[in-house]
């Protein structure tokens, strides 16, 4: 068995100070927006600069604008915001989603794309208040919505999540393959977290709903945010003792494989597997789990869907 390494999850980086108390300062907001570093987002993609996010001078993009501009924290004794452009605009910038830069950005612009997104995102779904249908609108430097109606505070949603790695006594791996995926496209298994439920409930749940099978020893291995749109993902790797009942539902499962290490570094040199993106908490609990030479033997294909 492969010696255990501490899970590695790209996305939890998180280096920047989020300075909460600042977000109410409007006079600091307004100050710092000339010298702060800010990053450009519309419809789910970055302005870039080749694999590296593009930070623009806020002086150089006009002035500041409370209903599009989030501040999202300091480091460094430098100031971070967001710019969210309405879909349409932006088209002189090269942009890049996440997904496709995530894996070469160093940990601090991780932080930053995934704080920006996930704020991006939620303010342009909640344009109306849930309260009484009226206007919100951007406020404390775009960490709430305002309802202009009845003043009430609508806060970002996040989405819990749990994603789990199913193993069995021959400390094989469990891997299913979605309908919607392209074709050898596998991934470990995961879902919401439903009302009233908890965590290792949801793992028990949904690996049972979607493979067909029991599990004892549920662990907790991490975290990271996902902002596509809103969820965080909660890690766990789990053992199955009814290994020979696995069974793809044939809903939301169409396909599922067991995998020795062998077995997998095999079917990735003939190209029968492809894997999560290296972004992924998928991915990095495949390469946990792989052990020593997962970052050669495990190069090939990826996809996120």
């Amino acid at each position: 068995m492969a010696s255990k390494k501490p899970l590695k999850l790209p996305l939890a980086a998180a280096e920047v100070d989020r300075s909460a108390h600042l977000r109410t300062d409007e006079a600091f907001l307004k100050s710092a927006w000339p010298t702060a570093e800010v990053l450009v987002f519309t419809n789910e993609r970055f302005s870039t600069n080749a694999e590296q996010l593009n930070f623009h001078k806020g002086i150089d993009l006009g002035l500041y604008q409370p209903e599009t501009d989030y501040f999202l924290g300091v480091k460094d004794s430098k100031t971070f915001f967001v710019r969210h452009l309405p879909v349409g605009q932006g088209s002189n910038l090269e942009l890049k989603t996440l997904r496709e830069v995530g894996a070469f950005l160093p940990s601090r612009d991780i932080g930053l794309a995934v704080h920006a997104q996930g704020l991006a995102n939620w303010h342009q779904k909640h344009p109306m208040c849930s309260q009484c249908g009226g206007k919100t609108v951007a406020a404390s430097g775009g960490s709430i919505r305002k309802c202009l109606v009845d003043n009430s505070e609508h806060y970002p949603r996040t989405d819990g999540a749990i994603i789990v790695l199913v193993k069995d006594d021959k400390d094989r791996i469990l891997l299913g393959r979605q309908k919607v995926w392209p074709k050898n496209r596998f991934s470990t298994f995961a879902g919401f977290v439903e009302p009233g439920e908890s965590f290792e409930h949801c793992v028990t749940r949904e690996v049972l709903e979607e493979a067909g099978v029991e599990l004892t020893d549920i662990n907790y291995l991490g975290s990271q945010p996902w902002p596509f749109p809103a969820s965080l993902m909660i890690a766990f790797e789990a053992i199955t003792n009814t290994p020979d009942l696995a069974r793809p539902d044939g809903d939301e499962i169409e396909e599922i494989r067991w995998f020795s290490r062998a077995e997998m570094k095999s079917a990735i040199i003939d190209n029968s597997l492809i894997l999560p993106l290296e972004i992924s908490v998928a991915r990095q609990m495949i390469k946990s789990w792989y052990g020593d030479g997962a970052e050669s033997d495990l190069k090939g294909n990826e996809s996120w869907r």
